[in-house]
């Protein structure tokens, strides 16, 4: 088993009041605003649906009933239901909404390990601005693959996988020889960020491309995990121009 436990962290100067927040808003609301994730509702009114956004109409589908097919039990799954807030601001609700433990825990791992560092980066205000506007992006990224590909624009899509793919875009792209460290079964091993990173990316295309059939790969919005990283790449040197200002003065000063 091969799993990320943290970072080298000591040159970080700022504490990430913001990287805590966000760990601490996404934690809760699957608490007690998704019940554990088990008010399937709540995820089908604010995740973002790629026929609401291309429409700006808010669409409600009735139920289905299901059929497990390992068990043979029926059960009901919701249909889209009423949206609260206008359909483009599911593009930042859905950031905050996970499918599951699993999920969760994931992502805020990632999170905690790389967010620290770009906020350090970054600073508090402008890493806000670039975890919220990239996972729109993320978002966006999905909708757009979803009506490109033919595939049915009515599937909610979570969207904080894509912010968290932006954060890991940024770190890979300000901190590529920063050592992650891996648990690996007894030992715990120092990575480059720019393999452990890299290999995580190249693991999302490859899932991305096997959902290309016209179906999601399990469900899971490969396009916006693509998108967000992306984005965060392509952005994040735009945010962090006085950082990348300050490291490039202090390297000629020790050549």
């Amino acid at each position: 088993m091969l799993l990320p436990i943290g970072d080298d962290n000591r040159d970080r100067k700022r504490t990430p009041l913001v990287n805590y927040s966000l760990i601490a808003i996404n934690i809760l609301v699957f608490i007690f605003w998704q019940h554990y994730g088990l008010d399937v509702r709540t995820m089908f009114a604010y995740a973002t649906v790629p026929g609401e956004i291309l429409t700006g109409q808010d669409i409600v589908t009735p139920g289905q009933v299901l059929v497990d097919p390992y068990t043979g039990n029926t059960f009901e799954m919701p249909g889209l239901q009423p949206t609260g807030v206008p359909v483009y601001l599911t593009l930042i609700t859905s950031m905050f909404l996970h499918g599951g433990w699993a999920h969760l825990g994931g992502n805020m791992l990632y999170l905690a390990i790389c967010g620290d560092n770009l906020e350090d980066a970054l600073g508090h205000w402008n890493y806000l601005v670039f975890y919220l506007l990239c996972g729109c992006l993320a978002g966006l990224s999905h909708v757009f693959a979803t009506l490109l590909l033919g595939q049915n624009l009515l599937i909610p899509s979570m969207g904080a996988s894509g912010a968290i793919s932006a954060v890991l875009g940024g770190y890979i792209v300000l901190f590529p020889r920063k050592h992650i460290y891996i648990w690996m079964l007894f030992f715990i091993i120092a990575v480059p960020a720019l393999v452990v990173v890299g290999l995580w990316f190249v693991f999302q295309v490859i899932n991305g491309f096997g959902a290309l059939g016209g179906q999601e790969a399990g469900g899971v919005a490969y396009a916006a995990h693509i998108g967000g990283f992306l984005s965060g790449m392509l952005l994040v040197r735009r945010f962090a121009r006085k950082y990348l200002a300050l490291r490039s003065g202090a390297t000629r000063r020790y050549r």
